[in-house]
């Protein structure tokens, strides 16, 4: 059973910034796919960021250019390291988990942004954008 725990929430400014971090216990994280996604009460949840086992990363269009998604597997972390912070990035931030598939010997992820393709979720952290 992979546990997930978010932590690095809180309260900026517009144009700040933050780094979320995700560790996994119980797994080995270099073998999962890791991504960050995000809900507002009300909305559908949505990806975010998705880092693949060869550190491949993939965004959502949102948050290119702004964000970026980093996994230490050393220690079973993922990052999220947030700048240019705007009120619509306010939201619980998610961290979620998927098994990487095994194909002709290589761990291969999907990459996407859907969540219901992800099996394993953290309780989430919250992140407030001030304007």
């Amino acid at each position: 059973q992979v546990q997930l725990a978010e932590s690095g929430g809180g309260s900026v400014q517009t144009g700040g910034s933050l780094k979320l971090s995700c560790v996994a216990s119980s797994v080995e994280a270099s073998g999962y796919c890791m991504g960050w996604f995000r809900q507002v009460p009300g909305k559908e949840r949505e990806g975010v960021a998705i880092i693949g086992t060869d550190n491949y990363a993939t965004y959502a269009p949102s948050v290119e250019g702004r964000f970026t998604i980093s996994r230490d597997n050393a220690k079973n972390m993922v990052y999220l390291e947030m700048n240019n912070l705007k009120p619509e990035d306010a939201a619980m931030y998610l961290c979620a988990a998927e098994p990487a598939l095994q194909l002709a010997g290589k761990s291969v992820c999907a990459m996407s942004l859907i969540p219901l393709q992800y099996t394993y979720w953290g309780q989430g952290t919250q992140v407030t954008v001030s304007s």
